[in-house]
């Protein structure tokens, strides 16, 4: 414990380090990477701490190393199924069954969105759905922004999933465990979705209206539009194993949920078992892993070093001076409202943080203050995870993703913040109206 004296220099330091950190991140002046381990590390040294600094990234990288492994093999199991065509018959069923009809290619959009969210990249849920979808709102003259606010909304609410970057985020900042983070919120994410269904619907049903359509399909358009791949893509495709890899997908994902394995072990399991499966030949499971092995060791590097960032200011003390700082100011009548509060912001919280810089700059000390006041640090994590980069992510300038969404569907950023940040935001509000009236925090 370090000394009463200390404490207002730690949390001076620690509120530093804070700042610079979003400074630089959200300035672009230094890679996340480098942003997480430099900044702490120099902080830490101007408070005097020397070797000691050895010891606390040792204990951040521990308490960090699951929950990368786990990412890092998330990231290859869905991208093998991916390669292997999991998802075609999916695709050309929801898009056989829309045909026409205004109301179901919007509802179509939401589930095939949902669907392919599965593997926690916003970047393939986009670079899936839309080009499967688009076709049919321009031959049908549908308001192309409706595309991108659904497809927003549905991948929002998936990206709370276990292997989202956010829970992972949230998890790893907090050394919350991902089953007691993530399975007391599946009854929120549920409703979530189905708000989010609800609206796709009611969206489509507007545009049924303004195109004069009363229900029926447009007059010269074809039955339903077919999702054509490219002759790379069919080399890689493996439609005879599509049961034994929707079964693997059950298994793996029921195994983790129950808490039966451990989610790192139902992963590293599950991707062995999916390149066996559909990639025997030695040479095409190495070309199947290093297809994918840029982005899941990319996001593990990030982790790890979130973990050199938790392990300093933990270790150091600046995270508990800083959370006693903001603990006193905050009367205790309000303490309990402040999960709730946080529900309510995350969404307009991702305009303003990145992930990283929010989750591991930001959580890390509200949740410490909402300790020291009695709020357990879960709670606050799953408001979090109501809408900053969940529900948020699609519309916030600073991810690569919202510009890859806006380029598929050509529209540009301004509208399509203008559109649908209030279906968004509307989202977040009800998801976190659903948490308290379920207990999972209070009102």
């Amino acid at each position: 414990m370090k000394k009463d004296w200390r404490l207002p220099m730690l949390a001076f330091l620690g509120f530093v380090t804070i700042f610079a950190l979003l400074f630089v991140i959200l300035g672009r002046k230094m890679s996340a990477l480098v942003a997480l381990i430099a900044i702490p590390t120099l902080t830490a040294l101007a408070g005097g701490f020397g070797l000691e600094i050895g010891n606390f990234i040792t204990d951040g990288i521990k308490a960090i190393a699951p929950i990368a492994g786990m990412l890092l093999f998330a990231i290859l199991f869905f991208g093998v199924l991916t390669d292997a065509g999991m998802l075609d018959p999916i695709v050309g069923g929801i898009l056989k069954i829309v045909g026409t009809h205004p109301a179901r290619i919007t509802l179509g959009t939401a589930v095939l969105a949902a669907i392919v969210h599965l593997d926690g990249s916003g970047a393939v849920t986009f670079l899936v759905t839309v080009p499967a979808m688009l076709p049919l709102y321009i031959k049908l003259n549908m308001d192309k922004r409706i595309l991108a606010c659904i497809v927003a909304m549905a991948a929002g609410v998936a990206n709370a999933l276990p292997w989202g970057g956010p829970t992972l985020r949230a998890s790893a900042a907090l050394h919350i465990p991902i089953a007691d983070l993530y399975l007391p919120m599946v009854p929120v994410q549920a409703c979530g979705m189905l708000f989010v269904f609800a609206c796709a619907w009611m969206m489509g049903l507007r545009e049924q209206r303004r195109l004069g359509l009363g229900g029926a399909s447009a007059s010269g358009a074809p039955d339903h539009h077919v999702h054509e791949i490219d002759e790379a893509q069919r080399k890689l495709r493996r439609p005879d194993r599509f049961i034994p890899n929707v079964l693997l997908v059950i298994a793996v994902l029921g195994l983790m949920i129950s808490n039966t394995l451990n989610p790192v072990a139902c992963f590293m399991f599950g991707t062995v078992l999916a390149l066996l499966l559909n990639y025997p030949d030695v040479a095409e499971q190495r070309a199947r892993v290093d297809a994918h092995a840029k982005a899941a060791l990319m996001m593990a590097s990030i982790l790890f070093a979130a973990g050199v960032f938790t392990g300093i200011m933990k270790g150091t003390g600046m995270l508990t001076a800083m959370a006693q700082l903001l603990a006193a100011n905050i009367p205790a009548s309000l303490a309990s409202h402040l999960p709730f509060v946080t529900g309510l912001a995350s969404m307009p919280l991702s305009l303003l943080f990145d992930p990283d810089s929010f989750y591991f700059g930001v959580l890390p000390v509200l949740a410490e203050a909402g300790t020291t006041l009695g709020v357990p640090q879960v709670q606050l994590a799953q408001a979090a995870l109501m809408g900053q980069m969940t529900t948020g992510f699609a519309v916030s300038p600073l991810t690569p993703a919202t510009f890859l969404l806006v380029g598929l569907v050509g529209i540009d950023l301004g509208e399509h913040q203008r559109f649908t940040i209030p279906w968004l935001f509307a989202t977040a509000v009800f998801m976190t109206c659903v948490s308290a009236l379920i207990g999972l925090f209070p009102f």
